[in-house]
């Protein structure tokens, strides 16, 4: 009995949507820092939470396609110094 295993091709997962909603396109600076704390403010706790674990979950995703990135790039890349026995004066 023989077992094969295949390899998927790696996908990045879909991004992810802000949790803010931003209510113009065209607002100043300070009226989109008001919305948003606004809406902070009027968020109930259930969403607040909902937020907080795509937050989380959004920057272990990208530190792990990061790491698996820099792994397949320097696979094979091997560095490494001469051993030196003597010690001079």
């Amino acid at each position: 009995m023989t077992t094969e295993q295949t390899q998927l091709p790696s996908v990045p997962p879909p991004a992810m949507e802000s949790c803010r909603k931003k209510k113009t396109d065209n607002a100043t600076f300070l009226q989109d820092v008001k919305d948003h704390i606004d809406e902070f403010l009027d968020a109930s706790m259930d969403e607040h939470k909902t937020c907080f674990k795509k937050t989380i979950s959004k920057m272990f995703g990208m530190s792990k396609i990061v790491a698996e990135r820099n792994a397949a790039e320097n696979k094979g890349v091997e560095s490494s110094l001469p051993l030196r026995t003597v010690v001079s004066d």
